[in-house]
This record gives C-alpha cells, structure tokens and sequence, in this order.
C-alpha cells in the first residue's frame, strides 16, 4: 500500500475522553494501520456526543485520506457513532461494513451487534474515507484486518481509476 495514504484515528468514548479509562483501541488501530503502510498523523479522543463526533470526523475529513472511528457502534444509550457519521457520507460502502461485522462473528457473536458504517463523504476526487469500528481491541483488528487489502482499492477508484 502507498505510504501517501493518510489518516487520523479518532476514539469514541465517554470514559476515555475524561481520563477513566485508558484508550486502547485507538492506538492499537494507528500502530496496525502504520504497519500497513498509512501515514497516521493523529488519534483523538471525543466523547460519545453526536455533534461533537461529527465535528471531529468533519475536521479530519478535511485533511486525510481515512477517518478511522473506533467505538459508538453498538446498541447501548450511548452508541451514536454511526448517527453522527451517516448524514456526512454521500457513498455509503456498506459491503466493507458488514464484512467488518462478519469478521468478528467466529469468536464473538455480539459483533452482529455493530452499526457500524463505511463510506465517502462525497463523490469527489478528494472525499474521505470513514470508517465506524466497534471500540474492542479485538473489533479493531477485525476491523483493519479487512480494510488494508481493499483501501488502497477504495481509494484509487475515489480518485477515478477503472475497475
């Protein structure tokens, strides 16, 4: 994969984003992506708040290529991840969200539980790629695992590429 592939990796997390509970999970998904070839610039963490989700994916959809979501997707009060990222993608890709899902299901049977989304937040050549992951350290290895074969893909066909 190209190393010009850019990305910012943002947790989603009540707990984390006060300081309760250390995030695991974001950095688990910079290092696997790093492995992979992705220029990482940033992990942030935002609390499960849907505007403030939604303002954090919108700042980094303006500056990477990938905005890698990790938590928020379940079916708790709390889970808003894919609320706040659905009115900002204009392709929703959702071949690689169920996917995502059936990854986790051998050992998890929750991971049918994830609403998780994948799409582009618009149909131009300089749209990002978004990407709702579950928040385990076990959903972002899933998670990644079945992205990095089809990201570089995603994104050439992004940019115009034939089939």
């Amino acid at each position: 994969m190209a190393s010009t592939i850019t990305a910012i990796v943002i947790t989603v997390s009540d707990r984390c984003a006060v300081g309760r509970r250390t995030d695991e999970s974001g950095p688990l998904a910079a290092r696997l992506l790093r492995a992979a070839g992705v220029d990482v610039v940033a992990v942030e963490i935002v609390p499960d708040d849907v505007g403030l989700i939604r303002g954090c994916i919108t700042g980094a959809s303006d500056r990477v290529d990938l905005v890698f979501t990790t938590g928020g997707t379940g079916v708790g009060p709390r889970d808003v991840t894919p609320e706040a990222t659905a009115p900002l993608l204009t392709c929703e890709i959702p071949g690689v969200a169920d996917a995502i899902r059936r990854a986790g299901l051998p050992g998890v049977p929750g991971a049918m539980l994830g609403r998780g989304l994948v799409g582009l937040t618009s149909r131009e050549p300089d749209a990002s790629l978004v990407v709702n992951a579950p928040g385990s350290v076990g959903g972002v290895k899933d998670a990644i695992a079945t992205l990095v074969p089809v990201l570089g893909h995603i994104l050439e066909q992004r940019r115009g590429s034939d089939h």
